[in-house]
């Protein structure tokens, strides 16, 4: 069917939105598309693009997400995953959007990095202005999606391509999967679904070894595992948890009318909330500074084979 209305597409990433363009042009449901170059970091260019489309639901999945690069590159980490998502979170607050859905990650549980920890205060801070105005603030929370960009298995088919080895970074690494489809229809449904304010949590099944994934994928290429092809472990990345969480060790669930779509129930923000989330953006302080300052917002994030360890060491700022 046809898609009544209108869908802009907005990314900054100029090929994959370029390609996502050329797949999409000869079909004529898609005619109503709109593909926009932009960056969510840029405030008055999100106003004119809201000025002028008036949309009514934004999906606001843009962020940075591979975890040993944030933890080298915190700064960027903040001004795209917070900063963006707070431009975004305040213009629908002003234009009025009827519903806005945060894409959200289960590293933002009980962060052990970076990445997480940007992503969780992006949560708490569409959670707090869920109370402000008339738009719904809804919040998805979800593992890895199978054949995502920079997701594990198109790395593995091109390690098992070139002849090996296969590198997993430890014997003993879970984490949870879905597939594209599945991610993107619970993501419509919990839109759907929300009054405002809510984290809905995906049931993500069975977490996975992933020595057992690279396993399956060289025999499914027809090759035996650890003779045709090595499997290599290397070793935890910086930032990066043996295994993942979809609930804090304080959050609890409640269920929905939809068996695989719960809803988290948080603990409140710190009084101080409001006032650390702005010292967070400022332009004032270090880096070191600004992290600390996120492990006093989230008290849960504890660093792990990072630079920022020192930081749980020593206490906060």
């Amino acid at each position: 069917p046809a898609i009544t209305g209108k869908l802009i597409l907005l990314d900054q990433a100029e090929s994959p939105l370029y390609e996502l363009q050329q797949e999409l042009k000869d079909e004529p449901q898609f005619s109503s598309i709109q593909f926009i170059i932009g960056d969510v970091r840029n405030r008055s260019f999100l106003k004119e693009l809201f000025e002028y489309h008036q949309p009514n639901i934004i999906y606001h999945a843009a962020a940075y997400k591979h975890v040993p690069l944030m933890e080298e590159n915190p700064k960027e980490a903040i001004e795209t995953n917070v900063q963006g998502t707070a431009n975004l979170v305040d213009l629908s607050l002003d234009f009025g959007i009827e519903v806005f859905v945060l894409v959200s990650t289960d590293k933002a549980v009980n962060p052990t990095n970076i990445m997480g920890a940007t992503k969780r205060i992006a949560e708490m801070y569409a959670q707090h202005q869920s109370q402000v105005g008339k738009t719904k603030f809804i919040t998805t929370r979800f593992g890895n999606v199978l054949g995502s960009n920079g997701s594990v298995i198109p790395l593995f088919q091109r390690q098992i391509e070139a002849g090996g080895p296969v590198f997993v970074t430890h014997p003993e690494i879970t984490r949870y999967f879905m597939t594209i489809a599945e991610a993107c229809q619970l993501v419509l449904e919990a839109s759907m679904m929300g009054l405002g304010g809510e984290i809905f949590v995906f049931d993500m099944g069975k977490s996975v070894k992933i020595v057992d994934l690279a396993n399956k994928m060289i025999l499914l290429n027809g090759l035996e595992p650890q003779k045709d092809i090595t499997i290599q472990f290397t070793r935890l990345r910086p930032g990066e948890k043996l295994y993942e969480e979809l609930l804090a060790h304080e959050e609890t669930t409640l269920p929905t009318h939809h068996a695989k779509i719960l809803i988290a129930r948080i603990r409140s923000n710190q009084p101080q909330f409001i006032e650390q989330f702005k010292n967070l953006l400022s332009h004032q302080g270090s880096i070191h500074e600004k992290v600390a300052l996120m492990k006093a917002m989230v008290p849960e994030y504890i660093s792990q084979n990072s630079t920022f360890e020192s930081l749980d060491a020593h206490g906060t700022v």
